[in-house]
């Protein structure tokens, strides 16, 4: 072999897949490129009205981030495959509001709590989500510790473990969605938007502050490097002296934790439900195959793409095809995946 085809050679091994630009990837840009042009037609003749469904969408994606970051943890970069997750979001949002409840005694014949207090809030908050927290450790301690690589057990002991948490959260809370009372005024004046729920943006303003503490944390902490590590050749870690089922503890708390604060700031702007399991653990799986598993920053675009696409859809779509806007969400899964089959920000391995 020359030198040339030596050089060529190598420069194809290396490059990665390449994309394969089919009819299907093709039409699927055009279909993209048609809704682009759509909604900035619409967008044109009301401004104020764009402004506020792209508020919702970025808000949104906040509280997508933070359930989803918790799953980009325990199974983007842990490997291990927690069907619970969902529940540990419900688990958050519900268990913030039982406290709540007990805190602020409403009256019995009414669904809706009295305005809280700062502490009537942050309590229940800190409460819920180290509670979660918690459970999240002695889940991953008692049941999946022993099959740690074994992705089908994994599998069917969360999914037996959600099923479980379901239904006692119908008895225990009901069946009827509730909301946790936050201690702060319901909207905001904002230029061009006009009112806007206060709360909505406390969410997405903590959505990037978790961000940002999450990727020091793993790319610039010691912690982080293990971790990747551990994920990557867990056997040459162990040998160099290092607990790797503790550190993997570690991040499967913190990744429950994070669900369970989700829940509980998903419980304060819209409700707390009991199908909130299935809805965000199909959101946190979407978005970390979206984004590619184990980068955060994946998960980040994942959740905009996926806020954006759920709020311009209740809005901009015609009304008889409204209800099928869910839809978009794997049309949305279709193309990252025809384009970039490992995600957007994913690698091979």
């Amino acid at each position: 072999m020359s030198a040339n085809e030596g050089l060529k050679a190598k420069h194809v091994a290396t490059a990665g897949p390449r994309v394969s630009w089919s009819k299907g990837t093709i039409f699927l840009l055009a279909v993209l490129a048609v809704a682009v042009l759509g909604i900035g037609i619409q967008a044109a003749s009301d401004a104020t009205l764009f402004a506020q469904i792209t508020l919702n969408g970025l808000t949104l994606a906040g509280l997508y981030f933070i359930v989803a970051s918790g799953f980009t943890l325990i199974f983007g970069l842990m490997r291990v495959v927690n069907m619970a997750h969902g529940s540990f979001y419900m688990l958050g949002g519900i268990i913030a509001f039982l406290v709540q409840e007990r805190m602020l005694k409403p009256d019995p014949t009414s669904f809706d709590l009295p305005t809280a207090t700062f502490g009537s809030f942050v309590l229940p908050l800190v409460i819920a989500t180290f509670s979660v927290a918690l459970l999240g450790l002695i889940i991953q301690q008692v049941f999946l510790r022993w099959n740690q690589g074994q992705e089908l057990r994994q599998a069917l002991i969360t999914i037996a473990i959600s099923i479980i948490v379901a239904d006692q959260a119908v008895a225990r809370f009901g069946g009827i969605a509730k909301e946790i009372s936050v201690p702060i005024e319901r909207s905001i004046e904002l230029p061009i938007v006009g009112n806007y729920g206060t709360m909505r943006l406390v969410m997405l303003l903590v959505a990037v502050v978790v961000g940002l503490l999450l990727l020091g944390l793993i790319t610039r902490t010691r912690f982080g490097m293990i971790v990747r590590a551990g994920v990557d050749d867990r056997q040459m870690v162990t040998a160099l002296g290092i607990d790797i089922q503790k550190v993997f503890a570690v991040a499967f708390l913190l990744g429950a934790f994070l669900a369970g604060l989700a829940g509980v700031l998903g419980g304060s702007v819209n409700s707390v439900n009991k199908a909130d399991d299935g809805k965000f653990l199909l959101i946190s799986l979407v978005i970390v195959i979206v984004g590619g598993m184990g980068s955060l920053t994946g998960a980040a675009i994942g959740a905009l793409l996926l806020g954006l696409i759920d709020s311009y859809s209740d809005v901009y779509l015609p009304d008889a095809i409204t209800n099928y806007g869910v839809l978009l969400t794997f049309f949305l899964l279709v193309f990252v995946l025809a384009v970039r089959p490992y995600g957007l920000f994913g690698r091979p391995g």
